[in-house]
């Protein structure tokens, strides 16, 4: 049947039937969108997506991340040299100082030697570009987690601003040197826990006041763990 198209080109005619152009062009993007679902439906069955942290480092043979070890100078206020017990977990805290670099609050814990002010330090510090020192050997106690200090190895987390959200350097930092101290220090990742979890101190910030992100951090660690973990 020959195609009619009346004098107003709104509508055209095949046999009964009458299609106006602009609910066609409707129903043709109705129908990309829907294919294109099914297709991404289909990719994501046959591709699934990957965790940034199911690799291993090739740089080392264990996955263990990058650390600089700079340990303090013995001493009464950061630097006890208390031998630790068995570890039984890993502690996450953040500086609570925005905009503070790791080396900064390394210094920071090695001055109180000289000041006394307090009792604070922290195994390892990550900086505000994902670098990672070490400031207390894993085997001493460092004062960081109250009750738990003499079962637990403690990383303290630097932040750029007053939420305590970490950036995307600092944060793939932390899952790869929680988990790797995992694996090393044979500890569970369900035994990674929160200042908070301890003292009920809104420590770290960020993870207190948003468990989805704690959920998915954990998540990351045990993705990490065992994608790098030998058997």
């Amino acid at each position: 049947m020959m195609v009619q198209k009346k004098k107003d080109g709104r509508k055209s005619v095949y046999g009964p039937y009458v299609i106006d152009r602009k609910h066609l062009i409707v129903f043709v993007g109705l129908i990309v969108v829907l294919l294109s679902a099914i297709c991404l439906l289909i990719k994501n069955i046959m591709f699934p997506p990957v965790s940034p942290y199911s690799y291993v480092d090739p740089a080392y043979d264990d996955g263990r991340p990058p650390i600089k070890v700079d340990l303090l100078t013995p001493n009464e206020y950061s630097r006890p040299c208390t031998p630790t017990e068995t570890i039984q977990g890993i502690v996450i805290h953040y500086v609570g100082n925005p905009g503070t670099t790791a080396a900064e609050n390394r210094a920071y814990f090695e001055g109180l030697k000289n000041s006394g002010d307090t009792y604070a330090s922290s195994q390892f510090i990550i900086g505000l570009e994902g670098e990672i020192l070490q400031c207390v050997p894993t085997t001493e106690v460092a004062y960081c987690s109250n009750e738990r200090n003499m079962d637990t190895v403690s990383i303290e987390v630097c932040h750029p601003d007053a939420s305590g959200r970490f950036t995307d350097e600092t944060y793939n930092s932390l899952v790869c040197l929680t988990g790797w101290l995992c694996v090393y220090l044979d500890v569970s990742p369900e035994d990674v826990i929160r200042h908070y979890d301890i003292t009920g101190k809104i420590c770290p910030k960020y993870f207190v006041e948003n468990e989805d992100a704690w959920k998915t951090f954990k998540k990351d660690v045990s993705i990490w763990i065992k994608a790098n973990k030998s058997e």
